[in-house]
């Protein structure tokens, strides 16, 4: 397991908060309310180990194969069916949404390879993730994935708690299938928008892991 990026910042803070609260806890509760100063103390160390493990990057064998869409986030799916999909192809489209609990690893993987035709950020409410308007009205980072087989659209959403979305991606980058995507921070969501007719292999309520479990097959 090793750490994202985004999170060095987060952690550095929380460790610096988790130090100075203690020490200020010593100097002047631990010995008048022991018990006191070992709550703020185990709280506090909880919390600091929570936002390291908010951005950790397990270790995974990732899948590879140009003829499967592979989940670009952990999480539960919640929403499976058919929209109308208004920002960029403004047809209908099969929509699949991964809710993603500040408890999933958070990191976004690109679910094939192939070019990117359009990147696209958009500022918004924040509605709770799994709200049906969170796609739509929520701060949101919109990407469209294309090759010779199929043509995706993937969202970034932020959710409630999420108030910074990370996308890597620009318009004529090519990217490989299971490399970063980008990253949101604390709860949030992930729609992937397929082409009509394409199979999808995941369920609602289905527990997946980004980089690894075969959402479509093309």
């Amino acid at each position: 397991m090793t750490i994202h990026r985004e999170g060095y910042p987060s952690i550095a803070i929380a460790t610096g908060a988790f130090i100075l609260i203690n020490l200020l806890s010593f100097v002047f509760i631990s010995a008048h309310v022991p018990i006191l100063a070992w709550l703020i103390f185990f709280l506090t160390l909880v919390l600091v180990l929570f936002i390291i493990s908010f951005f950790r990057i397990p270790n995974r064998k990732l899948t590879i194969n140009p003829s499967e869409i592979i989940c670009p986030a952990d999480g539960k799916v919640v929403v499976i069916e058919e929209t109308e999909e208004t920002e960029y192809f403004k047809d209908k489209r099969i929509q699949v949404s991964i809710f993603m609990s500040p408890a999933n690893v958070h990191v976004n993987r690109n679910p094939i390879s192939g070019d990117v035709k359009y990147s696209q950020y958009h500022e918004g409410k924040y509605l709770v993730a799994w709200h049906p308007k969170s796609s739509t009205e929520n701060e949101r980072h919109s990407v469209v994935l294309a090759n010779d087989k199929t043509t995706i659209l993937v969202k970034q959403i932020a959710g409630a708690l999420a108030r910074r979305i990370v996308n890597y991606l620009s318009v004529g980058q090519k990217v490989e299938q299971g490399t970063e995507l980008g990253f949101i921070k604390f709860g949030s969501r992930v729609d992937v928008l397929l082409p009509l007719g394409t199979k999808v292999n995941v369920q609602i309520d289905q527990v997946v892991k980004g980089g690894v479990t075969v959402l479509a097959t093309v």
